[in-house]
């Protein structure tokens, strides 16, 4: 019988000796504390000698005989307390000592300082609020196995304080986001997640059944043709903030559910996407750090705009010495690119193998904020093209810290342009290409409607965060992230 089992069933006991003196912790609906632990600190002065209420989990417990020491966990931080025996009594004072580590407590009392300096807590009386029936792991403090911390978030929280502060940032940069597009007139919308076509991104979707319709749908691979109706509808300034699913690998850069923000803006066009972007990567920055500096991995990074533009094509010549300018087929590319260690490019089509080679020899070194412009048309299938260019659309990608953390464009609102873009990633999709664009009718027809000049952006949130806390993994800034079965790992 392991020793984790024998601990739960001396719980239970405990559990079950409680209730039969009527002293049910489950019982209690709510608690009414006075002070955080972190105020007890920073406030000590004025809170010297005074009686204070607080709660939380005990993490710790010390005891000297007559005399015992535990630290309560809230929210805010650790707060030490005091139990003795001639305060308490006899008999309450032998309740204390039977609470075990994570039971969670009420306490009131006086506030002071040890001899040691410690701000303390006094215990007057306390009150069982919930009882811990698994023991907290053996090595909570310092809680450091990976995969037991993404499995069990909850007690990584408990255990860590670097992965709270690291989901504490996280909303303030979510909040920061909204903030900004709020104020320049942006309405924050909702738009399905569950879709009967999927669309907006080169992705495979989850599929789901709805019973009752007995109709297919997918999970959605992004917002952004909803949100392109909204345009097309008269609401000029739009975003979203919410999760995206695409059914593809995982590693530290990929989760297949992550957070996307989509924003359109009507009678705009990349430039100015690029200063929207410009300017929320700022405010997300400023958020969490106060400035418009951080370090990620080593590197100091300054997002202050404007942020360098770079023509793709011409950033991929400049590492690698291959103009893929002067090609026009797959096969052209396919010789272009011949000397570059890419993999098996045969059957690849001359924008994933541009694609693939920017990947492999620019994106690592892109640390400094750069906007990569002017993508060609067939990577860019809801693009508008550039007016000076027929074969390179009004799109860019924002690289920050090597990483990749977004999307934008001019948005194609010519309805026949867009069909033929459609018809030509079917032609794809029968060839092999399985993250294409389906022809999605119900788009064309409210683009014939009129769809004004328009400007979108995507960015990854989870990305951004990943960035502004330092983390190399995906899995350090998702609360949740999807994991194979324990059993086969």
């Amino acid at each position: 019988m392991s020793e984790s089992f024998d601990q739960h069933q001396q719980r239970l006991k405990k559990l079950q000796d409680l209730q039969r003196q009527d002293c049910d912790p489950f019982a209690h609906h709510k608690y009414e504390r006075t002070h955080l632990a972190g105020q007890l600190e920073a406030q000590f002065e004025g809170l010297e000698g005074r009686q204070v209420t607080v709660c939380g989990r005990l993490i710790a417990i010390r005891a000297h005989g007559k005399s015992i020491f535990a630290d309560l966990q809230d929210d805010s931080g650790t707060i030490q307390l005091h139990a003795r025996i001639d305060a308490l009594g006899e008999e309450e004072f032998g309740r204390f000592s039977d609470l075990d580590l994570g039971d969670i407590i009420g306490s009131s009392g006086e506030v002071f300082r040890t001899r040691s300096g410690e701000v303390t807590v006094k215990i007057a009386e306390f009150v069982l609020l919930a009882k811990a029936l698994r023991p907290l792991p053996e090595k909570f403090h310092g809680l450091q196995d990976t995969e037991l911390r993404y499995r069990h978030r909850h007690l990584d929280l408990l255990a860590n304080t670097e992965p709270r502060q690291i989901f504490k940032s996280r909303s303030l940069i979510i909040h920061s986001a909204r903030e900004y597009l709020t104020a320049r007139g942006f309405l924050e919308v909702e738009t399905p997640v569950l879709q009967p076509l999927y669309g907006g991104a080169f992705a495979r979707p989850f599929t789901t059944h709805h019973n009752v319709l007995d109709m297919q749908l997918y999970m959605r691979i992004a917002p952004e043709l909803y949100l392109k109706r909204l345009i097309v509808g008269g609401l000029e300034r739009v975003f979203e903030i919410g999760p995206v699913f695409r059914n593809e690998g995982i590693d530290t850069r990929h989760s297949p559910e992550y957070t996307l923000l989509e924003a359109y803006q009507a009678y705009a066009d990349y430039e100015d996407m690029m200063a929207l972007t410009e300017g929320l990567v700022g405010a997300m920055c400023e958020a969490v750090h106060s400035q418009l500096q951080f370090t990620y991995q080593g590197h100091e990074i300054d997002v202050t705009p404007p942020w360098p533009r770079r023509p793709l094509l011409d950033i991929i010549a400049e590492h690698t010495g291959v103009d893929f300018s002067t090609t026009e087929t797959a096969e052209q590319a396919r010789e272009a690119a011949a000397g570059l260690d890419l993999g098996d490019m045969s059957e690849a089509t001359r924008g994933y193998i541009i694609e693939k080679t920017f990947d492999r020899y620019v994106q690592p070194n892109l640390i400094e904020p750069t906007f990569v412009v002017d993508y060609p048309v067939e990577m860019s299938p809801l693009a508008k093209r550039k007016p000076d260019t027929s074969e390179l659309t009004a799109r860019f990608e924002p690289f920050i810290g090597g990483e990749e953390v977004g999307n934008a464009f001019s948005e194609l609102n010519d309805p026949l342009e867009q069909r033929a873009r459609f018809e030509e990633q079917v032609r794809a999709r029968e060839a092999g290409a399985l993250e294409t664009h389906p022809l999605d009718e119900d788009f064309l027809q409210v683009l014939e409607h009129g769809m004004p000049p328009t400007g979108g952006l995507g960015l990854g949130i989870d990305r951004l965060v990943m960035l502004l806390t330092d983390q190399p993994n995906l899995r350090e800034v998702i609360l949740f992230p999807l994991l194979r079965p324990a059993a086969e790992e």
